[in-house]
């Protein structure tokens, strides 16, 4: 039975290092185990991760820095149930939520959501709504326009 204080490593795992280079009768002399010639026959090559046998290597494919895409828009979020903080027949514009604390920086805009229900007519501007939220801002009788 094999115990921790028995512990042996199985037959032929550990082998004697290979000493190449030591004349023909060696068996490793002259290209010491290389072979012929050729880019695998030379020192100092192909000693690292990521070689790619002459390709340009991923590690310099790739940018140094993020990507940033010029292309996307991020909008502040406003939630209907948000919109419940202004009185009756008010007009929320970008201004409004701002002042009122809602948007902190604007971005590429104020886009409003469905979320939560409304309870008076307010006519909303905003850059973006969603179809539920423009949904329940027409119910409660108010007016949801596009900047």
């Amino acid at each position: 039975m094999t115990t921790l204080s028995n512990l042996k490593a199985p037959r032929g795992s550990s082998r004697p290092r290979k000493r190449v280079g030591r004349g023909q009768g060696s068996g490793l002399g002259k290209t010491a185990g290389r072979g012929g010639k050729g880019q695998k026959a030379r020192s100092g090559n192909m000693h690292f991760g990521g070689f790619e046998g002459g390709q340009m290597p991923l590690q310099r494919r790739l940018p140094k820095f993020g990507f940033k895409n010029p292309f996307r828009k991020e909008f502040a979020i406003v939630n209907v149930v948000d919109l419940t903080r202004f009185p009756a027949g008010a007009v929320v514009d970008p201004e409004a939520l701002t002042q009122a604390g809602l948007v902190g920086k604007l971005m590429s805009g104020i886009k409003i959501l469905g979320d939560g229900a409304l309870d008076r007519a307010l006519t909303v501007r905003a850059h973006r709504f969603t179809r539920s939220a423009k949904e329940k801002i027409e119910q409660a009788g108010g007016k949801a326009e596009v900047i």
